[in-house]
């Protein structure tokens, strides 16, 4: 379990195909803290760690991950948000997120607003989102600020802007969702 508030950036230093499985290599400044069976959400994206060298860690895709997030799409060099699992006697600071993502989304708007950047994303599950509730977009917990049938916006800070791979996005790239899980048992069980 993670809240979605994200660690650090981690750098894609190699990526490894073994039949449809693929190995990504992280070099991050966590990675003496890790641990060999450790869970990191990756964008988001829960992944074990099976190989630790140094600076680096290992981690492995299966093909339903690679169909249903971003991660198909990384290459050398890209920027990851890193987060590791929740403490449990800890400050909950996010929301609960579960680092399963349920679909990707494109972005479809930045708008700079003067000190602070509105991004709106377009999906196609049948999931809603609420204005003012949570959603996890790459790994990162924000509050909803516009929400319509398949779409919806965040405000990001400048923090966030920085320490996290949103200034990496432009119109057009594909980012990871999950939805509140709350909101995913009320739609359920109201049948939507």
């Amino acid at each position: 379990m993670f809240t979605g508030i994200i660690e650090q950036l981690g750098t894609v230093t190699n990526i490894e195909h073994e039949g449809e499985n693929v190995h990504f290599t992280i070099k991050a400044d966590m990675t003496p803290e890790l641990k060999i069976d450790q869970s990191v959400a990756h964008n988001g994206c829960c992944l074990t760690v099976v190989k630790i060298d140094t600076e680096e860690y290992v981690v492995t895709a299966i093909l339903e991950t690679l169909q249903k997030t971003n991660l198909g799409s990384w290459e050398i060099g890209t920027k990851v948000n890193l987060e590791r699992c929740m403490v449990m006697n800890g400050r909950l600071d996010g929301h609960i997120v579960q680092g399963h993502v349920d679909t990707t989304a494109r972005c479809i708007a930045i708008e700079d607003q003067d000190g602070s950047w509105k991004y709106t994303f377009q999906y196609d599950a049948d999931q809603p989102t609420v204005e003012k509730g949570s959603v996890t977009v790459n790994g990162t917990s924000l509050t909803v600020v516009d929400s319509k049938e398949k779409e919806f916006s965040v405000c990001i800070i400048p923090y966030t802007h920085e320490f996290t791979n949103f200034h990496t996005l432009e119109v057009g790239s594909t980012v990871n969702l999950e939805f509140d899980i709350i909101g995913k048992y009320v739609a359920k069980l109201l049948g939507k």
